[in-house]
C-alpha cells in the first residue's frame, strides 16, 4: 500500500514528523475531527505545543498507527502511551477494539499483578514525566500498588508475632537471644528502603501519605524517611538538601510522635542549622522536639547561637522547645515528665549562666519558663542564679529583684537559705524572704508535731510574718526575732541580723527533730509525761 506524507506534525517545537494523514486520523479522534474526511493532496500541518512525552512519545504512537494497532506496552512506556492516547483521543469510538486507550487501561488494571521490579520501572518513568503521570492517574495507582505490596510482603511491625515457630526472622525481632536474628529482622522490615530511596522528594511525599492512609507501620515509615535523608545527602546540592529535609520533616510531622526518637530529631536539627529551610518546616521540627523534651539531654540543648550573635548558646531555640513542650504535650504532661524537663533545664541554666553576653531578659525567661510545680527543690536553680549575678555584677537592683522573685523560697533547703542569707550578691529583701520562708516551714513542722497527739495541750503556736513575731493563743511561743527589720537600712547591719536569725533557725530545727523523736516515743507509751515534755520547749529570743 502506498504511503503518502500529506501531514506535517510539529511536536512541542522539538521535532517535525511527516505522516500519512489517512492512517493517523483512522486512530486519532482529535485529528479526524480537525481534518474531517478531507483526503486532498494538499499537505496539512498541525502544531502541538503540549504533547505529553514530547517527540519521543509521539513517535511511539505513530508506530502504533502504522503497525495497525500493535505495540509493545511495558512498564517503561505505559504512562506515556496512556497519556498520549488520551490526548489524541485514540478510543474505541474511532478505531474499534484496536485502540491504544483501551489497551493501556487494561494494562494499568493489571498493575497489582506486576512484579516488584516492573513496578519500580514504571514508577521511575512516572517520576521522569510526573506531570503527565499525575494527570493520568497512573502515578497514584502505581504508588498505591507499591504500598499494597509492602503491606502484604513486608513486616507490618518490628515486633510482629507469627504463627510459625520457625519464622525466626520475624518472631525474634523482639528477642534478645541472637544478635544475628535481630539484624535479619531489621533488614526484613526495611528491605525496600534502598529501592525507593531513588525517588524524588515529591514522590516520597506522595508515598508517605499513601502509607499513612493505608495504616502502614509508622515506625518503619519514620525509619525510611531518615534513611532517605541520609542517602540523598551524599550527592545533593544545597537546594536539593533543603528540599529533601523539608519533605522528611513534613512527613515525620504527620506520624505519631512516639514513632520518632528524640535523638533522630536532634540529628535532623543539626543539619537544618546549616540550611535555610522554610519557616513552616522549621516550626514543625521544633514542635516535634519540644513534645519530647523529657527525652532530651544537656548535650542536645547546647546548640551554638546563630552567626552574628554574641551569646554562646541558642537560648531562644530552647525557649521555643519549652513552649512547644507545654503546648504540644497536652494531657501527656504527667508530673514525672515535667520534673524530668525541670531537671534538664536546671542543668542548662547552670551551663548558660556564666555567659557574660546572656541578656537579663533571656535568663529570666529561662528561669520562669516552667510552672512552680515542676520542681520539688530549687537549690540547683538558686546556685545558677548565684553564678549569673556574680558574672553580671552590673545588673540593677530592680533586675536582681525580678530574678530573685522567681525563686520559690519555700522549696529551698536550709543550707541554701544559709548561703543566701550571707550572699552579698542577692538583694537584702531576698535574704529576708528566705528566712521568713524557713521560719514558716518550722512553724508548719511544729504544728504537725502538735497535731500528732490528739489529747495534748497546744505546746506552742507560731505566727510569724516578715520577721515580726506575734504572741499566739494559750501557750508558749517560739520567737525567731522579735524586732522589726528595716530592709532599707545599712545592708551590712541587716545581714548581721539575718545571720543571727539563721543560726536561731538552725537551732530550732535541731530542737524540732529532737521533739519529734520524743513525741514518737510518747505516742507509743501514752504516758502522762506528754504535757510536761511539750512545755519544756525552750524560748529562743533575739
Amino acid at each position: 500500500m502506498a504511503v503518502c506524507c500529506d501531514l506535517e506534525a510539529d511536536i512541542n517545537g522539538e521535532e517535525t514528523f511527516l505522516l500519512d494523514k489517512k492512517i493517523i486520523c483512522s486512530f486519532s479522534g482529535r485529528l479526524s475531527k480537525l481534518f474531517g474526511k478531507s483526503t486532498g493532496a494538499n499537505r496539512n500541518k498541525v502544531i502541538f505545543n503540549d504533547f505529553p512525552g514530547g517527540a519521543e512519545n509521539f513517535e511511539l504512537i505513530s508506530r502504533f498507527c502504522y503497525n495497525k494497532g500493535e505495540i509493545d506496552i511495558n512498564p517503561s512506556n505505559i504512562s506515556l502511551l496512556y497519556s498520549a492516547a488520551e490526548f489524541m483521543e485514540m478510543s474505541k469510538s474511532v478505531s474499534g477494539n484496536c485502540n491504544l486507550l483501551e489497551k493501556t487501561k487494561k494494562c494499568i488494571e493489571e498493575l497489582g499483578y506486576w512484579t516488584w521490579p516492573d513496578l519500580l520501572v514504571a514508577l521511575k518513568h512516572c517520576q521522569e514525566m510526573q506531570q503527565v503521570a499525575t494527570s493520568s492517574g497512573i502515578l497514584e495507582k502505581c504508588l498505591d500498588s507499591i504500598v499494597g505490596r509492602l503491606a502484604i510482603t513486608g513486616e507490618a511491625s518490628p515486633c510482629a508475632s507469627t504463627s510459625s515457630p520457625d519464622s525466626s526472622g520475624l518472631r525474634l525481632s523482639c528477642d534478645t537471644r541472637s544478635t544475628e536474628s535481630l539484624k535479619n529482622s531489621f533488614s526484613r522490615a526495611n528491605w525496600w528502603f534502598e529501592d525507593l530511596s531513588v525517588l524524588s522528594p515529591n514522590l516520597v511525599e506522595m508515598l508517605v501519605k499513601s502509607m499513612v492512609s493505608r495504616k502502614y507501620n509508622q515506625v518503619i515509615i519514620s525509619r525510611f524517611l531518615l534513611y532517605y535523608q541520609k542517602s540523598k545527602f551524599f550527592t545533593a546540592s544545597s537546594d536539593e538538601k533543603r528540599q529533601v529535609l523539608e519533605i522528611v520533616i513534613d512527613g515525620l510531622y504527620t506520624l505519631d510522635p512516639s514513632c520518632i526518637s528524640c535523638k533522630s530529631l536532634f540529628g535532623i536539627l543539626r543539619v537544618v542549622l546549616n540550611l535555610n529551610i522554610s519557616k513552616g518546616s522549621r516550626n514543625k521540627l521544633e514542635c516535634m522536639i519540644g513534645s519530647q523534651m523529657d527525652q532530651a539531654t544537656l548535650d542536645n540543648l547546647l546548640i551554638p547561637s546563630p552567626s552574628g550573635t554574641s551569646y554562646l548558646y541558642d537560648v531562644n531555640l530552647v525557649l521555643r522547645f519549652l513552649k512547644a513542650f507545654l503546648r504540644e504535650g497536652g494531657w501527656r504532661l504527667s508530673p514525672t515528665r515535667m520534673k524530668k524537663v525541670a531537671s534538664l533545664m536546671d542543668l542548662y541554666i547552670a551551663e548558660v549562666a556564666p555567659d557574660p553576653f546572656l541578656r537579663f531578659s533571656k535568663f529570666l525567661a529561662l528561669v520562669v519558663a516552667l510552672p512552680d510545680s515542676a520542681r520539688d527543690c530549687w537549690d540547683e536553680l538558686y546556685h545558677a542564679i548565684d553564678v549569673y549575678l556574680e558574672v553580671h555584677a552590673g545588673l540593677s537592683e530592680e533586675e536582681k529583684l525580678k530574678i530573685c522573685c522567681a525563686l520559690n523560697y519555700e522549696k529551698l533547703s536550709s543550707d541554701a537559705c544559709v548561703h543566701l542569707s550571707q550572699n552579698a550578691k542577692f538583694p537584702s529583701k531576698s535574704s529576708v524572704q528566705a528566712l521568713v520562708s524557713q521560719q514558716l516551714k518550722i512553724k508548719n513542722l511544729l504544728q504537725g508535731t502538735k497535731n500528732s497527739k490528739s489529747d495534748m495541750d497546744s505546746p506552742c503556736k507560731l505566727n510569724e510574718t516578715r520577721g515580726k513575731a506575734k504572741k499566739g493563743e494559750g501557750s508558749e511561743q517560739i520567737v525567731l526575732y522579735s524586732g522589726r527589720l528595716d530592709v532599707s537600712g545599712d545592708n551590712e547591719n541587716l545581714r548581721a541580723h539575718l545571720q543571727g536569725m539563721q543560726w536561731r533557725v538552725i537551732e530550732l530545727e535541731k530542737l524540732c527533730k529532737k521533739m519529734q523523736a520524743q513525741m514518737a516515743k510518747l505516742m507509743k507509751s501514752k504516758t502522762p509525761t506528754t504535757h510536761s515534755t511539750a512545755r519544756s520547749l525552750p524560748r529562743l529570743c533575739s
